[in-house]
């Protein structure tokens, strides 16, 4: 194993400059437990492994190690871990999570909330109905108006003629 053998040069090294794990655990700011399982390869108790690289690299570099060997040996470990997964079960896995947001009632606040973006049809066509029949009853209106005005002026520019209606125009 790559990581074995990583925290067995890391022990070794520690052992031979003379530094105990409390030490180290002070210096680092990392526990003795922690440091324990990195020397001893067991990776596996780690949630995070972009913390376990962090210590790692840390730890090989108080020790004076070579970081760039060290940080290879881990990305490689890393990669035949994580590659023995299938696609298909990633794939899987990335389904059913994805179900799990779907059944899931989440409470949400207005700003978090999914909305759909999308206008139904029958809304945009009845928006429009609604605009064009404005638009017909204020030009109707319109019209109206002006042939009234328009009866109503011929009319009175008569009357003050003669003060008798000979002609009515009307549109």
């Amino acid at each position: 194993m790559l990581l074995v053998e990583t925290g067995e040069a890391l022990r070794r090294t520690r052992e031979s400059s003379g530094l105990s794990l409390e030490e180290v655990s002070e210096d680092l700011n990392i526990p003795v437990i922690t440091l324990e399982q990195i020397e001893a390869g067991s990776f596996g108790s780690f949630n995070d492994i972009y913390e376990l690289k962090k210590m790692i690299l840390d730890y090989a570099k108080y020790l004076g190690l070579n970081t760039e060997v060290i940080i290879n040996r881990f990305n490689e470990y890393m990669f035949d871990t994580t590659s023995k997964i299938s696609l298909e079960e990633i794939e899987k896995i990335i389904k059913e999570k994805k179900k799990e947001e779907v059944d899931e009632d989440r409470i949400c606040s207005p700003y978090t909330m999914n909305v759909s973006r999308e206008r139904p049809l029958p809304y945009v066509i009845a928006g429009i109905v609604i605009i064009i029949l404005v638009i017909i009853v204020v030009l109707w209106s319109l019209q109206t108006v002006a042939s009234n005005s328009l009866t109503t002026k011929t009319t009175m520019f008569i009357n003050n003629l003669g003060g008798e209606l000979i002609y009515e125009f009307t549109k």
